[in-house]
């Protein structure tokens, strides 16, 4: 398995589909380094991760403060010796209608969803250059693919994402740097992102639909796991991820 020994960075590592992720890898052989705001949450995290028999390290991060970000990759080098992969995985989703001006929010969505993805870019395109190798994850989803009312800020972010990942795959191939990107598209899976919502109409249609449909983010764990595994000359660079049940 390519996944064993490679050095992956997991922003939004604290809950959800970051820490489903962080578990999978580290159990197949992967050595995690886990940034997130909730140093408890790391805490216990790298603890049940080790006490599995995994390797894991934490170090608190804000995806909007790029100083930060680029610490997060530095001391993933220092303890581990190398890096091999970035999941970009934080984001909030405090969806609600345009007409209800949620300025403050769009602005967190475009800071954290678009500007953090950035920064964690920026952190390791250096290495990855001048390696001519590493794999980009970002975690987009099914509202960067079609739009749907009441997500249009946060749609925006997502579009953004997917814009961007495919521009890095397409520029990397030209430039002969080798650097994998692989963009997600996750529908509904049950983490804490709709503890984001503070509109109560919003959050009410949202909680009524993962109730219904919703699913483990141990099902994007488990893609991310794939799209680490395959062969370095194969990148397996989008997936869309739905409930069975979800339309």
């Amino acid at each position: 398995m390519t996944v064993k020994n490679k050095v992956v960075v997991i922003t939004g590592a604290s809950s959800g589909i970051g820490e489903a992720t962080a578990k999978l890898l580290a159990k197949n052989g992967a050595k995690v380094v886990l940034g997130a705001r909730r140093e408890d949450r790391l805490e216990k995290l790298v603890a049940d991760i080790k006490a599995d028999g995994g390797q894991a390290a934490y170090q608190t991060v804000d995806v909007r403060d790029a100083e930060q970000v680029a610490a997060l990759i530095a001391y993933a080098k220092t303890t581990f010796g190398g890096l091999d992969v970035i999941f970009n995985n934080a984001g909030i989703m405090p969806t609600s209608p345009i007409s209800a001006l949620h300025t403050q929010e769009w602005n967190d969505m475009i800071d954290i969803n678009i500007k953090g993805v950035l920064n964690g870019v920026a952190a390791v395109m250096p290495d990855f250059v001048a390696n001519k190798g590493g794999h980009i994850i970002t975690t987009s989803s099914v509202a960067g693919l079609k739009s749907f009312p009441g997500s249009g800020v946060y749609g925006a972010t997502k579009f953004a994402v997917r814009n961007l990942m495919e521009v890095i795959r397409t520029e990397s191939a030209s430039e002969g740097t080798n650097i994998r990107t692989t963009t997600l598209y996750p529908a509904a899976i049950n983490t804490e992102l709709l503890n984001t919502i503070s509109d109560k109409a919003a959050r009410k249609g949202m909680d009524a639909l993962y109730d219904a449909v919703g699913i483990n983010p141990d099902a994007i764990a488990r893609v991310v796991n794939f799209a680490i595994d395959q062969p370095e000359d194969v990148n397996v660079n989008e997936f869309t991820i739905y409930p069975t049940k979800q339309a």
